[in-house]
């Protein structure tokens, strides 16, 4: 939601002058993914908002982001409607965050044989890059979308997947106001868990490690264990939507095209009557059943 509300201008509004950048973003990022990926199964996971369990081992977890602004706060119960017209899943809870609802459900279709595809921004799920499960960034909406798996993590931070808790632990993640250990960067993080393996061995290890970065790492110890635990996913989440229920099948896309309809989004309209033209389109939606606006126009003023 935030990527897409800046990424479409404010000034995206409806004749009726409500704003609208948010849907637009999102609905046509969501479209993108959809026709790029040809998922099978599709559940949206949210923060709440709310203070999670690290809010409560760490009060100024997350502290020092931007403020948002308003204006994207009154959209909220857009996006909600717009992910029912989707027919999608929408999971979330205030004890966790949405990142540790996307590593539950990407392990558990991992275990289930599925491939699957995280699509977020946030590096904290590069741990859940495998085999089976690659990690897409969004760039340009999705036309740019950066796709990672173990050996792109590597590449990025130097570390592998199991991994990126640790290097966490060590260089901080300003994002999340995770302060690591004072003055070990990510290519001293780096370097030092290629060598050691992990935190634990890392620190049973300091008389093999120079001076000036033991005593660092001596002094920060607490913080860097802490850092980790804070980093770390959870991965064994109780499912509130079963993967049965996240399957794309049958679906009506009538009440989508209603939404772009009251929101006056003709060219995502059109743009998903097309998909609706695909194979993919053709196999998981009722496309017989299609109502275009031009259509739907031409009913309403029957009556």
């Amino acid at each position: 939601m935030y990527r897409a509300y800046w990424a479409i201008p404010r000034t995206l509004k409806t004749r009726a002058g409500e704003q609208v950048n948010t849907s637009f973003g999102m609905a046509s990022m969501l479209l993108a993914i959809l026709a790029k990926e040809e998922p099978d199964s599709l559940v949206i996971c949210f923060d709440e908002g709310d203070k999670t369990f690290r809010h409560e081992e760490n009060e100024t977890y997350k502290e020092g982001r931007a403020e948002t602004p308003d204006d994207f706060y009154v959209q909220i119960p857009r996006i909600m409607e717009l992910m029912k017209a989707f027919n999608f899943s929408v999971v979330s809870n205030p004890q966790y965050e949405a990142d540790d609802f996307l590593a539950s459900y990407a392990t558990e279709g991992s275990d289930q044989g599925m491939r699957v595809t995280v699509v977020t921004g946030d590096k904290d799920a590069f741990q859940l890059a495998s085999d089976t499960v690659r990690v897409a960034i969004p760039h340009k909406g999705y036309s740019q979308a950066e796709y990672l798996g173990p050996d792109e993590v590597y590449e990025k931070l130097g570390v592998t997947p199991s991994q990126v808790a640790a290097f966490k632990g060590l260089s901080g993640d300003s994002s999340d106001n995770l302060k690591g250990v004072n003055g070990i960067g990510p290519k001293t993080a780096s370097g030092l868990i290629q060598e050691f393996g992990s935190l634990p061995e890392i620190y049973n290890h300091l008389d093999d490690i120079r001076p000036a970065v033991r005593e660092k790492l001596e002094m920060d110890k607490e913080q860097a264990f802490f850092c980790e635990r804070m980093a770390e996913l959870v991965c064994d989440l109780d499912l509130p939507v079963s993967m049965e229920d996240i399957q794309l099948t049958d679906i009506d896309p009538n009440s989508l095209l209603d939404f772009f309809t009251e929101l006056e989004f003709t060219l995502l309209s059109k743009r998903f009557i097309k998909f609706l033209e695909t194979d993919f389109g053709q196999s998981h939606y009722q496309t017989d059943s299609v109502v275009t606006p031009e259509e739907s126009k031409t009913q309403l003023s029957l009556f």
